[in-house]
C-alpha cells in the first residue's frame, strides 16, 4: 500500500525528500564518515570523498533529471498507415526493489542505488553485508529524518541466509553486487521466478601505459588506483600493462611513492595505531590520516597473500610490499608491487581485491589490447597517453563497460554515466540514465484518433483483401516510384472495402 501511495505521488513532492536527505546528508557528513571508516577501516578522506560526494552528486542528478525521464514521452510513429495513432511511453515503477549491496562501499554503492529506486517510484528492501551494517542503517535513519515514509525502505541485517531470504520473498526486482560465484547461484535463483536482476560482479581491470604517456602522473594514478580503499574496489587498477620504452621508468616511479604511503588505521577506526613511528609504508603517527587502512576481514588477506605468493613463486619480482603487517592488526597488508608478471599467474586472472599493483610490459598497441581483453572480467579499463584522440580510439577496442583517458575509478563519481560491464562482470547498469531505466519497466499506450473507423486490416478480408495488403508493402517499401503509385491505389481498395466486420 504504501509503494503505491508513493509511485502516485507528484514528483515534486519526491524530489523535495531527496533535496532535504541531501541537505541532511551534507550537514553530518563527518558524522557519517565516521562510521563508514569505523565499518570498513578506510581513511575518513576516502569516505568523503569516494562514498558521501558520489551520494551527493547523485542527489543532484536525480534532482535535475528525474522530472524530465519521468515525463511521458511520445513515441513517433514512422509507418504512414498508424499516423492517426498516437503513442505514448510511460516509465512505471516495478513496486518492491530487493539490494543486496557489498562491503567495500557501504554507503555510496547501497544508497545510489537505493536512491534511484526510491525516486522512481519504488520501495526498497536493503540487504547490506553483515561487516558493515552500520553504515545501511545511516541511509536509512537520514531518509527517515528527511521525511520518507518508513515503510518505503527496510534495512535487513544478516549474513548470506538474509540475501537468500530476500532472493525468494515477493519482490519485483532485485539489484545485486558481489562476486562472480554469489552472482551466478543469484542469477540461476532468479531465472526460475522470471525475476529481473542487476549483477555487478567485479573486475580485473586493465591500465595501459603508452609511451607517450606522462609517467609522473601514470605512476601517481597507478599507485592510487591499485591501493585505494586498500585495493578493495571493483574498479581497481589490478592489471597494469606499460610500454617497455618505458617500464623501468614506470616501474621505479611507483616503488618510490608506494615507500611515501601511510598504513593504518584512521582515528575513527577501533584499530587505530599506536603513536610509534616505522618508515616505508607502515605504521605512522596516529594524528596523521592514513593512506590505506585494513583489508575486510582474514579470509580476503589470505587470497591476497596467496596470489602473490604464486606470482613470485612463477617468476615476477617482487619490488615492494608482498606482506601481511601483523604489528598493525590481523587483517593489514603492505602495498605490493609485482613486476614481469604474466597471464599464468593467478593474480592476472582471478579478482585480487588488495593492495596489489601487478605490471608488465608490452611493445605494440595490438598486443596491449590483447591483452586488457585476456580476461573473463570487462567492467572498466584505463589508459595513459600524452595524445588524447589516441586514446580514445584506443578505449574503442576494449572490451569493458568503461574506459577512462588519463583517470582510474573517477567514473564511479560521474552520476551521469552509467556504472556496469560486460562478460563476467555482470548485466545491467546503475547511475545515470540507464541506471534509472533498470527500476521501472516501460508501458506503451497507444491511442486511436479515429476511433469510428474501423481499421482496413480487421475482419471481412474477401478474395481481394491478400492484393490490398500486396498494395500497402508496395506503397511504403517498394524501390521504385512507379510500384508505389500502384500499391497505393491497390491500398486505398481496402478502405473502401463493406464487407469489415
Amino acid at each position: 500500500m504504501a509503494q503505491r501511495t508513493w509511485a502516485s505521488t507528484p514528483v515534486r513532492e519526491g524530489l523535495k525528500i531527496l533535496k532535504r536527505f541531501g541537505e541532511l546528508l551534507c550537514e553530518q557528513k563527518a558524522a557519517v564518515a565516521a562510521v563508514i571508516s569505523r565499518e570498513a577501516g578506510k581513511p575518513e578522506a576516502e569516505a568523503l570523498s569516494t562514498e558521501i560526494l558520489v551520494v551527493l552528486d547523485t542527489v543532484k542528478y536525480l534532482r535535475n533529471h528525474l522530472p524530465e525521464f519521468l515525463r511521458a514521452e511520445l513515441v513517433p510513429h514512422g509507418n504512414p498507415i498508424m499516423k492517426l495513432k498516437k503513442g505514448v511511453l510511460l516509465r512505471e515503477a516495478y513496486g518492491v526493489i530487493g539490494i543486496i549491496s557489498p562491503w567495500n562501499y557501504p554507503f555510496s554503492l547501497p544508497s545510489v542505488q537505493t536512491l534511484a529506486a526510491l525516486a522512481t517510484g519504488n520501495a526498497v528492501v536493503l540487504k547490506p553485508s553483515e561487516f558493515t551494517p552500520y553504515s545501511s542503517l545511516e541511509l536509512q535513519r537520514l531518509l527517515r529524518e528527511a521525511g520518507l515514509d518508513p515503510d518505503l525502505l527496510q534495512v535487513v541485517t544478516g549474513d548470506g541466509s538474509a540475501g537468500a531470504a530476500l532472493l525468494n520473498a515477493p519482490i519485483n526486482k532485485l539489484v545485486f553486487t558481489g562476486s562472480v560465484a554469489t552472482g551466478k547461484r543469484v542469477a540461476q535463483a532468479a531465472a526460475g521466478r522470471l525475476l529481473p536482476v542487476v549483477l555487478e560482479l567485479g573486475g580485473k581491470d586493465p591500465m595501459i601505459v603508452l609511451e607517450d604517456a606522462d609517467v609522473d602522473v601514470a605512476s601517481s594514478a597507478a599507485v592510487w588506483g591499485a591501493f585505494m580503499n586498500a585495493g578493495q574496489t571493483c574498479l581497481s587498477v589490478e592489471r597494469c600493462y606499460v610500454h617497455e620504452a618505458v617500464y623501468e621508468k614506470f616501474l621505479e616511479r611507483c616503488v618510490e611513492k608506494t615507500g611515501k604511503l601511510r598504513v593504518g588505521s584512521s582515528p575513527s577506526h577501533p584499530l587505530r595505531p599506536n603513536d610509534t613511528e616505522r618508515s616505508r609504508g607502515r605504521l605512522r603517527s596516529t594524528n596523521i590520516e592514513m593512506d590505506i587502512g585494513p583489508i575486510i576481514h582474514e579470509r580476503q588477506l589470505r587470497i591476497v597473500q596467496s596470489h602473490v605468493e604464486d606470482a613470485i613463486a612463477r617468476g615476477a619480482r617482487l619490488l615492494a610490499g608482498g606482506k601481511a603487517l601483523p604489528q598493525l592488526g590481523a587483517n593489514f597488508f603492505a602495498p605490493t608491487i609485482l613486476a614481469d608478471v604474466d597471464h599464468s599467474m593467478t593474480i592476472m586472472r582471478e579478482e585480487t581485491f588488495g593492495p596489489v599493483l601487478p605490471v608488465r610490459s608490452f611493445k605494440t598497441e595490438d598486443e596491449a589490447v590483447a591483452l586488457a581483453n585476456d580476461s573473463e572480467f570487462g567492467l572498466a579499463a584505463s589508459i595513459f597517453t600524452g595524445n588524447r584522440r589516441r586514446g580514445e580510439a584506443l578505449a574503442r577496442r576494449i572490451d569493458a563497460g568503461t574506459v577512462m583517458v588519463n583517470d582510474v575509478i573517477a567514473c564511479f563519481g560521474i552520476s551521469e554515466a552509467p556504472h556496469g560491464g560486460v562478460k563476467s562482470s555482470g548485466i545491467g547498469r546503475t547511475h545515470g540514465r540507464f541506471g534509472l531505466e533498470e527500476m521501472v519497466w516501460p508501458k506503451y499506450v497507444d491511442s486511436d484518433r479515429m476511433p469510428g473507423m474501423k481499421k482496413p486490416w480487421w475482419y471481412g478480408y474477401g478474395p481481394a483483401f491478400a492484393d490490398q495488403m500486396g498494395g500497402f508493402v508496395e506503397l511504403l517499401f517498394a524501390r521504385k516510384l512507379t510500384n508505389r503509385l500502384r500499391g497505393a491505389v491497390k491500398s486505398t481498395k481496402s478502405y473502401l472495402r463493406r464487407r469489415l466486420l
